[in-house]
């Protein structure tokens, strides 16, 4: 069992988490100056594609991409139009920010007129039967991939599968285990000591994740084609534009989240064997509203079942840990087979103003929020906790900026500027640590320019673009869309993608198509079949 650190069970008060990550940070940074550095990061980014004037493409996932089934770097999302752009797992951000950017030129060069949507919120939507599902091929887990989809659009719609966001990953750099683990005197075996450390780090980034909304949030306007999931309720700037004045990140609301049942889930996050077992639980529970959809109706499947859940994927939360599965292996499974690996942070929007919809700063003062999210006392949540920590998330999504928005803490109410700053601080002394390496402070000056957002408010991304709708007297489309523009054209006028990057792109473009070939043609059973034994492996003991 894991032996608790000090003061775990104990209400989280200020002064004691204090002195519990000070304690850790200053133990660390005795052992080295390497420590922290080289943990593993990766991007997700999803991209719409459009058309010239704006619109949903109507075309297929251009074939030049290769396979949305098992091209590692470009895949799709819910929709044929929904790309989603994948890294691999890299020890510092330029090498992260480097492969994103050269699959964004490479995706380009294939696009012919099209290009790539430069908002989380979607454009000129066009009704939900005029979205095209992704579409994975003939083999049963392509055709499983498309089910899913289709059903997520008869539980939510199809319009609110088609908003987009970037999805960080993160782990720690392996060397960090077994020093941290000796140091704070566990003798639980490694992967047990890791998942409960993940954890810890995960609880803590819902209690303060509202930061990230806050200062990375790019989504506080929207086009009115964006209609059916509660967007009325919004203030109109414009003919053509919703908004909410200080919005941070509407994308993280609970706009288009009318469906109330993911409201009612509540899944652990005090232990991974509860973790898996609320998920697995959730996944096998009857939803009254869902079995009147059907399942499978005139021999053509709606869903993959009529459950709160239809698979884990389908559970919505800003945070998720994460282990990479098997072939055929279900997410659960894998957490049970091996401990987490690593965490997903899901609550960054795109950023309008990057053309690669993130840059290094946010990733730099993502991953030394994390660390100190890891470092930091990490009580059980109680239910009456994540209530409130919901409340915060929510608020901050949609008033994160309002100058008399106050937070809930342990209780009591705090301003946004004075409990930003306490973790700031908290973060800065990481990012102090992560410098140490390199010898320089490309950390801390993340971090001192996320401070600057506290303090100016206005400089933040969301206020940048109200501003930018005001002051050009331009709806939220046609501003998206000139940015859109101008991302295409950046991408093609910077330094060419060197021959070695081309190739290894369209190498994989070619082993995709050929991998799922080979997958449409080892098929031996039926999909009923399939979709049976999957369903079987609910990663239980």
């Amino acid at each position: 069992m894991v032996k608790p650190l000090a003061n775990e069970n104990e209400p989280s008060g200020k002064t004691h988490l204090t002195q519990g990550f000070d304690k850790r940070l200053n133990t660390i940074a005795a052992a080295g100056s390497d420590l922290l550095y080289g943990g593993l990061k990766g991007i997700e980014k999803e991209s719409l594609r459009i058309a010239s004037d704006g619109s949903l493409s109507t075309h297929e996932h251009p074939v030049a991409l290769g396979s949305a089934l098992t091209n590692r770097y470009i895949t799709t999302d819910f929709s044929e139009a929904l790309l989603e752009f994948v890294t691999p797992p890299h020890p510092t951000t330029w090498e992260v920010l480097n492969r994103i950017c050269d699959i964004h030129q490479f995706t380009y060069s294939q696009l012919d007129d099209e290009m790539l949507w430069s908002a989380s919120m979607p454009c000129q939507i066009p009704d939900d039967d005029k979205i095209p599902l992704a579409r994975y091929g003939t083999s049963n887990v392509g055709r499983m991939k498309t089910i899913y989809r289709r059903g997520l659009g008869y539980r939510y719609g199809r319009q609110m599968q088609t908003i987009a966001g970037v999805h960080f990953n993160y782990s720690l750099p392996e060397k960090f285990w077994k020093t941290y683990q000796d140091m704070v005197g566990d003798d639980a075996d490694t992967d047990t000591f890791r998942s409960e450390q993940y954890l810890g780090m995960i609880r803590n980034f819902r209690r303060m994740g509202w930061l990230v909304l806050y200062l990375f949030g790019a989504s506080p306007a929207l086009c009115k084609s964006f209609a059916g999931t509660g967007a009325s309720r919004l203030k109109s700037l414009d003919g053509e534009t919703y908004f909410e004045r200080y919005g941070t990140s509407l994308r993280m609301s609970d706009l288009g989240y009318n469906n109330q049942n993911q409201s009612r889930i509540n899944i652990s996050l005090n232990s991974l064997d509860e973790y898996v077992r609320d998920l697995s639980e959730v996944i096998a529970t009857p939803e009254p509203s869902y079995e009147k959809i059907g399942v499978k109706v005139d021999g053509r499947y709606r869903q993959l079942n009529a459950n709160l859940l239809q698979i884990e994927n389908e559970y919505y939360s800003p945070v998720r840990p994460k282990r990479v599965a098997n072939t055929g292996e279900r997410p659960t499974a894998a957490l049970r087979r091996g401990g987490i690996e690593y965490v997903e942070i899901r609550s960054l929007d795109i950023n309008l103003f990057d053309p690669c919809g993130i840059n290094q700063n946010t990733m730099r003062f993502t991953e030394a929020f994390l660390i100190y999210c890891l470092l930091e006392d990490s009580p059980k949540l109680a239910p009456e906790e994540l209530g409130e920590l919901v409340r915060n998330h929510a608020d901050t999504a949609t008033r994160g900026r309002d100058p008399d928005l106050r937070l809930s803490r342990a209780g009591k109410l705090i301003s946004v500027t004075d409990w930003a700053s306490e973790i700031i601080d908290r973060v800065q002394a990481v990012a102090t640590q992560l410098d140490r390496h390199d010898k320089n402070d490309s950390y801390v000056e993340a971090v001192r320019w996320m401070r600057k957002l506290v303090d100016e408010p206005d400089a933040t991304p969301s206020a940048r673009i109200i501003a930018e709708l005001e002051q050009a007297n331009i709806g939220f489309s046609r501003f998206a869309l000139a940015m859109s523009a101008s991302h295409r054209d950046y991408f093609a006028s910077i330094t060419p993608l060197n021959e070695a990057a081309a190739e290894e792109f369209r190498h994989e473009v070619q082993v995709s198509l050929e991998r799922q070939k080979r997958i449409e043609a080892t098929d031996v059973i039926g999909l009923d079949e399939y979709l049976e034994r999957y369903f079987a492996d609910n990663g239980s003991r």
